[in-house]
């Protein structure tokens, strides 16, 4: 985040060049635009109606006495229309708050190495979201157009904000729009067909997510805390067979926007690709890369052409119907200052004892090789100044090798009137394993957080 913040694991053995990268956003815009093109050109000949009396395949009969024909079967009746596009239109309010135990009480009144919930001891209403959504269906045998708006206040906004929009707040509490983007289902090229995202939206990459109902603990792991959060630009995932996607994204770059909302002047983009119903419908595969230049010109004199490979793998593998285990993987390169980097892994475990409970493990280690990824932001404005290049009261501790063991449980009752409740505890042990006393402001190798949150949906 103030320096550069990168993410995710390697797709390709050589790493392209500026002038590269524009040819393949460039060769991924084509892509995104030139399927219906491409079906015109392919659809098939219609084939002319058979006869009204000789069935389509069938031979006609030369007998010169057929015996008569049974009486028709009775009429199916007709299918029930399709509902009206607007009354497909949903939305949704959630509120998520929790807080995080320290018991060492740091002076600094800081967990470092977390953002969401960095401040210790203290608590904190995370988000309220509210989501106005249209979905589209990904399974349409025909266009299917849908759209996203979603708005987000909370502590969490300190480091959801697009640059340029909304980013001049100085409390803790902030507001920010999350999302807003147009859907399409395109049927092109294969069955399966492209779909099209076009907006601000969500990154694609990693396994946790900023939604707080999809992930298993109220802490997030390193990879997640230190990569991107938001794109804006077009996104397109081409389902190519049932086992095959295919993604390719073109956007201005991490938490950036058009003109005066970029931190330097150049483009910036995703390629990867999904497996998916690997080991016999246990194991899926999704392997994302976003490259570009991510620095701000006011900081780094080569912004627009130090470039930023982000690359993380996510391997999902539902062992059992109640065990589920998912490996992360995760590479970042930055050419700043000769190139810096960083590389880690996440390995997590739930097992789901009822319906409604679940117990969830999560162990990471995350190299910072010339501490240029991982930041404390004690300021309220600190993240997105430091993104902008500006001055702010970021702070870190240099090269470090950091883990964190996290284990909890998730209860979800089901209870009448919501759409979720969701409780969340949590212990979790930080630790550095290369010495490093970045803990308990500066004076620790390790330390013990205790804590969680609640989730409510409506």
């Amino acid at each position: 985040m103030p320096t550069p913040t990168p993410r995710r694991t390697c797709l390709l053995s050589v790493r392209p060049s500026r002038r590269a990268t524009r040819l393949l956003l460039l060769a991924g815009a084509t892509w995104l635009t030139g399927g219906a093109t491409t079906l015109a050109q392919t659809a098939p000949t219609p084939t002319p109606q058979s006869s009204p009396n000789v069935q389509s395949g069938s031979v006609p009969s030369t007998s010169p006495a057929s015996p008569a024909p049974a009486s028709p079967a009775p009429a199916s009746p007709a299918p029930a229309a399709p509902s009206p596009w607007a009354s497909t239109i949903t939305w949704g309010l959630q509120f998520d708050g929790g807080i995080q135990g320290n018991g060492d009480r740091p002076g600094d009144g800081l967990n470092f190495g977390r953002l969401f919930d960095d401040k210790a001891n203290t608590p904190l209403l995370n988000q309220i979201q509210a989501t106005l959504t249209r979905p589209i269906n990904s399974s349409a045998t025909g266009y299917d157009v849908g759209f996203t708006l979603q708005g987000d206040f909370g502590t969490d906004v300190r480091y959801l904000h697009y640059l340029g929009e909304f980013d001049n707040q100085t409390s803790r509490y902030q507001a920010t729009l999350l999302q807003a983007n147009v859907l399409l289902h395109a049927p092109w090229l294969t069955s399966g067909g492209i779909d099209f995202k076009l907006g601000q939206f969500v990154t694609p990459i990693g396994y946790e997510t900023i939604d707080p109902s999809t992930n298993p603990f109220y802490s997030h792991s390193y990879i997640f805390n230190f990569g991107p959060f938001q794109h804006t630009g077009l996104l397109g995932e081409w389902h190519v067979n049932p086992t095959l996607d295919i993604y390719l994204q073109a956007d201005t770059g991490e938490s950036t926007t058009f003109g005066g909302g970029d931190n330097n002047g150049e483009p910036a983009g995703l390629v990867g690709f999904g497996l998916n119903n690997l080991a016999g419908g246990k194991l899926t595969v999704l392997v994302l890369s976003h490259l570009g230049p991510e620095n701000s010109v006011y900081t780094d004199p080569n912004a627009n052409s130090d470039m930023r490979y982000e690359n993380d793998a996510v391997l999902t593998y539902k062992a059992t119907s109640k065990l589920t285990l998912v490996t992360e993987l995760n590479w970042q390169h930055d050419d700043y200052g000769g190139g810096v980097n960083n590389y880690g892994g996440a390995q997590y475990i739930e097992y789901q004892l009822t319906p409604a409970l679940a117990v969830n493990g999560r162990a990471e280690i995350y190299r910072d090789d010339n501490g240029f990824f991982v930041f404390a932001y004690p300021g309220n404005m600190d993240a997105i100044r430091a993104l902008n290049g500006q001055p702010n009261t970021s702070f870190n501790y240099g090269p470090a090798t950091y883990s964190e063991f996290t284990a909890g449980f998730t209860y979800k009752p089901t209870i009448p009137k919501l759409a979720l409740f969701m409780v969340r505890p949590e212990i979790r042990w930080d630790k550095s394993f290369s010495g490093t006393r970045a803990y308990d402001g500066g004076t620790q190798t390790g330390n013990f957080t205790f804590g969680g949150d609640i989730v409510i949906g409506f």
